[in-house]
């Protein structure tokens, strides 16, 4: 990492400063800069670009488990770890599909509430109209539902409530602290 920060700023800067900002020597600098690459280090590089391939070819979609599949599949041993570390080499992050979450079931014969607003969003006075919604939010320990009161006047959040689940107490907190913030 030393040596390849050292060439990359020698453009600039001369070799012989560089080396001793970093606590090198030059010579060992330049054995480096010169010496012919290794077995391990050449075979890296093709098999870089055969997991770099692979990967675009699946559209940014595909693991290690399913990477190691594929170049199975062309002749190619190579295990999981070093897929791995030449995919985090190359910055190759596979994009991961979310489940769909349907929040809203519209089949019941419950009552709707009456549109009161009817699309007239602005008013006169603070704390005359409020409005909310509730979303969720995807986390690494799971789903996160928030439930958000705004006022209309101000366009502030004048209440909110967070929970794992979204239960009437979410909404009802929320409305709570607005009742007590006006």
């Amino acid at each position: 990492m030393k040596y390849a920060w050292i060439q990359k700023h020698a453009a600039k800067t001369s070799v012989n400063r560089l080396c001793n900002l970093m606590g090198v020597s030059r010579s060992a600098y330049y054995a480096w800069a010169h010496r012919t690459p290794t077995a391990t280090e050449q075979a890296d590089k093709r098999l870089s670009e055969l997991v770099a391939a692979a990967f675009r070819k699946s559209r940014n979609t595909y693991g290690t488990r399913r990477l190691k599949r594929e170049l199975f599949e062309q002749s190619q041993q190579i295990s999981r770890r070093r897929i791995s570390r030449l995919m985090n080499e190359a910055n190759l992050v596979c994009k991961t599909k979310r489940k769909f979450k349907a929040t809203t079931d519209s089949r019941h014969n419950l009552p709707v509430a009456e549109n009161h607003l009817n699309r007239q969003f602005s008013t006169e006075k603070p704390n005359q109209v409020y409005v909310g919604d509730i979303t969720y939010i995807s986390t690494q320990e799971g789903w996160l539902y928030l439930a958000v009161v705004i006022d209309l006047f101000s366009r502030r959040v004048v209440g909110w409530s967070m929970g794992e689940d979204m239960r009437r107490e979410l909404v009802m907190d929320a409305l709570e602290m607005a009742w007590h913030s006006a």
